[in-house]
Formats: C-alpha cells, sequence, structure tokens
C-alpha cells in the first residue's frame, strides 16, 4: 500500500523565537550574503512597510538582479528579474521551503494550507484537489458567478459613488463561498459578516512589524484571534451539518469529506484541522485576489478612459497587464534549503530567498515604460517575445496557482458586467495608495462614480472563453 502522507508539525507563532530563529540561521550560514542593505535601520524597516516597491527597484539598480536586505531585525536575499524568478519558481524549486519563509507569517489565520505546506504532503493535496478547478468545474462555477454578479450589479444606480474595493469583496467572497466550498453566503452573513471578517483579519498584516509583534486586549493580534474564531465557527458548522446530513457534497469541501473517509486509498492523512486549514486558504486566495485585481482594473481604465472606447480594446489583455502593474501576490518568500547560485550569485543555504512579481514586472531593461498601462505589451506577438520568467503574477512550476483560472474567470465576469452597462469614473482628488496585507491592494478603497453607459464598443467577448 502507498504510505499515507501527513501534514507538517505545527509551528511555533511566537514572535520573539521567530526572531530568535532567523538569527541563528543568519549566523549559521557557510556562504556569504549576497551584497546590499545589510546594516540595521528602523527607517528602512518603516519604509518598507509603507512603499517596498521603491526601495527594491533601487537596490536592483545598485546592485543587480539578486542582493541582500535587511528589514527589522530580518536578513533576506531578493532576486529579481527573469533569471531569477525561473530559478526560483521552475529549475531550482525544490532548494526553497514555503513553508519556512515569510510565508509562515501567514499561518496564525490560514494554518497549514496550500499556500503553507511543501514537498509530499502538498504534491497529494494539490492532486486531490486538481479536479475541483477543471474546465467542466469551472464553467459551472460560473452560473454561480453569473447570479452573484448580475444581483450585485442590479444594485448600482446612475450617479451613486461606492467603494469598488469593498464591494468586489463582498461579491467575490460570496462566489468563494459558494462555487468552491457549498457554503451559503446568506445563512453566514445572519450569524457574522465574513468579508468584514476577513479585512480586519489582514489588516493585522499591514500594521507596523514591531506593532504586529503585541499580544494582549486591543492590540491587531487580538483582533485577529477573533475575526479568524469567527471564520473557524462557519466552518466547523458546515462540517457538523453535512455529517449530521449524511452527505459530503461534490464540492471541494465535499471532496476534501470524502478524502478523510479514505485515506488509505488516496495516501493522504486529513484531520478535520487539515480541511478546516484548506477552507481558510481557499476562502482567502478565492477573493482576496479577486477583489484587489478588479479594483486595480478599473483604476487603470478610469485613467485611460479611452482604451474601453476604442473599436479593439480587449478585457483579457487589459488584464493581464493589470496583473503585470499590480499582481496581488507580490512577494514570493521562500527558505533556501542548501546553499545555490541564482544568477550567478552565491546565496547560503538557511536563509529568507524572495522573489517579487511586483517589482519583476516593472524592470525598465525587462518591460519598455513599464509605469505605463499598456494592454497591448500582452498581444500574442508581444508575449511571445518575453524572456521566460519575465512575467510571473501567478508564481510558476509546480506551484502555479490552483484557482489561477477560477479567478480569471471570475474577474472578467465581474468587469464584463460592469462595462456592459456603466462607466465608473474616478472620485475628483483620489490618488491611488498600495498596501500589501498580505496581498497588494488599494490602501484607501477605490471610490467611483457610476454613471448609467452604453457597452464599450469594444469590449471584446472573447474574454470569457479564454479566461
Amino acid at each position: 500500500m502507498d504510505v499515507v502522507s501527513a501534514p507538517p508539525p505545527p509551528r511555533h507563532t511566537n514572535p520573539l523565537a521567530r526572531i530568535a530563529h532567523d538569527l541563528r540561521r543568519e549566523r549559521a550560514a557557510t556562504v556569504p550574503f549576497p551584497p546590499g542593505e545589510t546594516r540595521p535601520s528602523l527607517t528602512r524597516t518603516l519604509r518598507f512597510a509603507r512603499e517596498p516597491l521603491p526601495i527594491l527597484l533601487d537596490l536592483y539598480e545598485r546592485y543587480g538582479p539578486v542582493f541582500s536586505l535587511r528589514i527589522f531585525h530580518g536578513q533576506a536575499v531578493w532576486a529579481l528579474g527573469p533569471e531569477a524568478n525561473h530559478h526560483i519558481l521552475v529549475a531550482n524549486a525544490a532548494n526553497f521551503s514555503w513553508r519556512e519563509g515569510y510565508y509562515g507569517d501567514l499561518m496564525p489565520l490560514l494554518g497549514d494550507g496550500m499556500l503553507t505546506i511543501d514537498g509530499e504532503f502538498h504534491r497529494r493535496s494539490r492532486k486531490v484537489m486538481l479536479p475541483a478547478f477543471s474546465k467542466q468545474k469551472i464553467d459551472l462555477a460560473r452560473q454561480v458567478m453569473a447570479e452573484e454578479v448580475s444581483a450585485a450589479v442590479d444594485r448600482l444606480r446612475d450617479g451613486m459613488t461606492f467603494d469598488l474595493y469593498a464591494w468586489t469583496r463582498r461579491l467575490a467572497l460570496r462566489v468563494a463561498m459558494r462555487a468552491l466550498l457549498g457554503l451559503d453566503p446568506d445563512r453566514a452573513y445572519s450569524r457574522t459578516d465574513p468579508a468584514r471578517d476577513f479585512e480586519q483579519a489582514l489588516s493585522f498584516w499591514s500594521k507596523d512589524y514591531v506593532v504586529q509583534m503585541l499580544r494582549g486586549p486591543g492590540t491587531p493580534w487580538r483582533k485577529l484571534m477573533r475575526a479568524r474564531d469567527r471564520l473557524d465557527a462557519l466552518i466547523e458548522d458546515e462540517l457538523r451539518r453535512r455529517r449530521e446530513r449524511g452527505e459530503h457534497g461534490d464540492d471541494l469541501l465535499g471532496v476534501m469529506l470524502d478524502v478523510q473517509a479514505a485515506q488509505e486509498d488516496v495516501g493522504l492523512r486529513l484531520t478535520d484541522k487539515d480541511i478546516r486549514d484548506e477552507v481558510m486558504t481557499l476562502m482567502f486566495a478565492g477573493h482576496d485576489t479577486t477583489t484587489s485585481t478588479v479594483a486595480f482594473l478599473f483604476h487603470e481604465l478610469g485613467r485611460h478612459p479611452e482604451l474601453v472606447e476604442d473599436q479593439s480594446f480587449d478585457l483579457s489583455l487589459a488584464l493581464d497587464e493589470t496583473l503585470r502593474l499590480y499582481p496581488p501576490a507580490w512577494i514570493g518568500p521562500r527558505r533556501s534549503i542548501e546553499p545555490c547560485e541564482i544568477a550567478g550569485v552565491p546565496v547560503p543555504g538557511g536563509v529568507p530567498v524572495n522573489y517579487s512579481s511586483w517589482a519583476s514586472h516593472r524592470l525598465p531593461d525587462v518591460w519598455e515604460e513599464p509605469e505605463e498601462f499598456r494592454p497591448e505589451r500582452f498581444a500574442p506577438e508581444n508575449r511571445a517575445r518575453l524572456p521566460k520568467g519575465a512575467y510571473v503574477p501567478f508564481g510558476g512550476g509546480s506551484r502555479t496557482c490552483l484557482g489561477m483560472r477560477f479567478g480569471q474567470a471570475e474577474i472578467t465576469v465581474i468587469a464584463t458586467a460592469l462595462l456592459e452597462r456603466f462607466r465608473l469614473d474616478p472620485v475628483p482628488g483620489y490618488e491611488l495608495r498600495t498596501r500589501q496585507m498580505p496581498t497588494i491592494g488599494p490602501r484607501d478603497g477605490l471610490p467611483v462614480t457610476v454613471r448609467a453607459a452604453s457597452p464599450a464598443p469594444g469590449l471584446d467577448a472573447r474574454a470569457a472563453a479564454r479566461a
């Protein structure tokens, strides 16, 4: 019989223990760190928490694609650009741990879900879940998407001003709850507000590093724990309901319950905690990335209304360009296992190694006028000329985002429904500021004013088919 793969042991979340662990691993490195900004600096730490992109681009220009950067206590290696991305994501992916990188910081909320597990347990878990993201399943999910989007768009009125970012968060979470997990959003919202709970939980990672270390009443940590407990209660209630009913269901949650019941046949040992961790991860990933991408897409279309008015407008190209400028998973934190070379630069083993799609997508030696919103970059003839590893909004290799096509389909359904009926005008005086919590999003939401309009003349109906 095949060996049953079990989840990894629990990981400590004590911040002081984490600091001590990082410093020990740094001192134990047998290969020197690459050059960079290696001295402790509170000013740099605070700047990075608010605006990491300018710092990363400056260090790339000064030191090349691989450099060191100390933030707060910890020194990490950063690797930017096509060659570095391909090395970490594909060519030498087995040498980089996810769970021991800074994705581990998400474990107080997500636990050991697909974002934070490695090795054989990850491989088997992904294999089990992959059928839930097949083309057939996504086509079925489109029906749910269409229902929820239609209901949400019908509530918009000409002249009203609303926060598109908050509106999309509630909408995308309802879609994720129904389409991925078979949860009844109306039943859930009668007890709590999952969108608010996620917003409160994720806001913990937008705080300064020192503030994140605080514990006790009134702290961001305590608010995170309360939000997590409310979300846990929803999941536990659904597990109990299905078991009492005696039917697991044919959605992703049902698949995991089937696996739990037949663990020896599939070689995967799942506890209720493992199921909870996967559900929480999918609820997070299934709505947060869609939320930010829709907001950034309409921010750019609001700044460039001439694009939508053009007969050649192609929504799929605009979406690709939005993901270039604002990839939701802006950082790919790992920890090296053995010493290696990235782009010809020696890198120690056992230390944090990060790639950043956000920074890599804005390198002037890779992208012409990288700050400009130019969807034509992704026309087939232009896309074919991109270097391998240049464009990585969904990661790459064996850990390419499992829900990539689900997310693309959902964003396309939302954007098409809005563009067919409305124009969303930017609110005068609004200036975009980004935050990383942990996915990139607009710090102040995205206020827009609704204007009734005919369908965009160049709205490319083929976008939905390609999503």
